[in-house]
Parts: structure tokens; C-alpha cells; sequence
């Protein structure tokens, strides 16, 4: 039997739990009782863009009744990739050691987020997976989960990266690792967000980290994916891998003539 590595990240951290909402009225309250009862040490921040439902009200008052809520308003409907983009700079601002993507339908189980934690103290980056050996999913159509099977299939096949769930969005980050990703290059919606954090976390060699959880389809609400921002995964995706081809071609071709970069 091998020797526990090191800790990459002994000590207590103070942890901030981002929650982007858009028309989460209804499930945004029972989200934010999870939450509390899990990790009761963890702030969370509401970023809400501007929904029509009236989420942003509720989340004010309880962010007038609990210290560790917070609440950023943006000016419209900006995207998930936007949101977390503007979380993750308010939380590194404030000097949060750990942030965590989580989504405010339920379908990431709060309950679920101390083994998250728990894998960071050796970690990076770690993600919450539904296709390793443990994770899975609830109330799924077998179309919806070939879909997800195939494209992260495809997106390791094309980045050359060894995740069996580059696309899910219940992840926890060091501060740290974090600031080592140019997030103010990252342009990425939906889906392809969420891979290309991983790829870049992948590509600077940080260590990555994937625990099972179970994914739970949304009871209340509708789902904001859409066909625009699977297509725009899948585009993106296939961009970035032929250009991580051409590039392996070109050192190859480098090498072999006998230059060095």
C-alpha cells in the first residue's frame, strides 16, 4: 500500500458556496437550509440575474437574516458561465480559501458537498462525477444520458484529458488554483464552462480530483439548458482539440528537425 500524499491544503479554509439563480424561487430557500445543515461553517453567495420571479427579494431577506448569505445582483440574464465568472472574482476578493460551484435547483446534493471537501485537502480541483464508479444519476431519460456519456466521451478523446465528467458543474477549487487560470480569458457558457476550467486546470498540471455523487433531476422549475449552448460545447470542443493536434504536430515537427522552443 502506497503512503497518504501530503496534504495539498492542511488547515481549516474558509469555504464559499457561489449559487447562480435565475427564476429559483421556489427552490432557492430549500437549497439554502441544505446548505447551512451540511457545511454550517460555509458562506454562500446568491448571484442573481435579475429574475423576474422575484428570487433576487427572497434572496436578500435571508441574507438580511444570516451573516454567512450574501447576495450579487447583475443586470440581466448573463449566462451560468458569467455568473460563476463574477462569483468566483468577488469571493478570491474577499479572501475565501475554497469556492464551490453548486447549482440551486437541488440537483447537486448539498448533503454530498463534505466529500467534496474532504478530497480537497489533496486536491486542486475537485469534481463531483456521475460516470465514475459510485456516481449516477436520477430520473434521467437514457437519451439525456447517452448524450452526457458521449459528450464527455468525445471532449476526452479531443483534449486528451483523463476526466470521466469534464461537463458536470458541482466542483470545488483552492483559491489558488483559481487564480492560475486566466479566468479573465474565459468567454465559455453552460457545458463548455464548465470543460474548459477543467482542461485548463489539466493543461497547468494542477491535481484534479473526481468523487461520485448523484445527480438529481430538477423537481420544480425549468431546466436552462438549451440546444444553442450544447452546440456551442460541441464546436468549442472540437475547435480547441484540433488545435491541440496541430500544436502536437508542430513540436513533433520541431523535434525532429533538431530546433528547440
Amino acid at each position: 500500500m502506497s503512503a497518504r500524499p501530503e496534504p495539498v491544503n492542511p488547515g481549516p479554509d474558509r469555504i464559499l458556496v457561489i449559487i447562480p439563480t435565475y427564476n429559483e424561487l421556489d427552490a432557492l430557500p430549500k437549497i439554502l437550509e441544505r446548505v447551512q445543515c451540511s457545511v454550517p461553517l460555509a458562506e454562500m453567495l446568491i448571484v442573481d440575474d435579475n429574475s423576474p420571479d422575484g428570487t433576487g427579494k427572497v434572496a436578500d431577506e435571508w441574507a438580511s437574516d444570516h451573516a454567512q448569505i450574501h447576495v450579487m445582483h447583475r443586470m440581466g440574464k448573463g449566462g451560468l458561465g458569467a455568473a460563476y465568472l463574477a462569483g468566483f472574482a468577488w469571493g478570491l476578493q474577499q479572501g475565501f480559501d475554497v469556492l464551490v460551484e453548486m447549482d440551486a435547483d437541488g440537483s447537486h446534493q448539498p448533503e454530498q458537498l463534505p466529500t467534496l471537501l474532504a478530497a480537497l485537502e489533496y486536491s486542486d480541483l475537485v469534481l463531483g462525477s456521475r460516470w465514475v464508479q459510485g456516481g449516477g444519476t436520477e430520473n434521467w431519460s437514457k437519451n439525456r444520458e447517452f448524450l452526457s456519456k458521449g459528450g464527455n466521451y468525445y471532449t476526452k478523446v479531443m483534449l486528451g484529458i483523463d476526466i470521466a465528467d469534464a461537463t458536470g458543474g458541482y466542483r470545488a477549487f483552492t483559491a489558488k488554483a483559481l487564480r492560475s487560470l486566466n479566468l479573465h480569458e474565459v468567454a465559455s457558457q453552460g457545458y463548455c464552462f464548465q470543460v474548459d476550467l477543467a482542461w485548463r486546470a489539466t493543461q497547468r498540471g494542477l491535481v484534479i480530483t473526481e468523487v461520485p455523487i448523484t445527480f438529481i433531476e430538477r423537481e420544480v422549475g425549468n431546466s436552462k439548458m438549451s440546444r444553442k449552448i450544447v452546440a456551442e460545447a460541441l464546436w468549442r470542443v472540437t475547435v480547441w482539440g484540433i488545435d491541440r493536434r496541430v500544436n502536437k504536430a508542430k513540436g513533433l515537427l520541431t523535434k525532429g528537425r533538431g530546433f528547440s522552443e
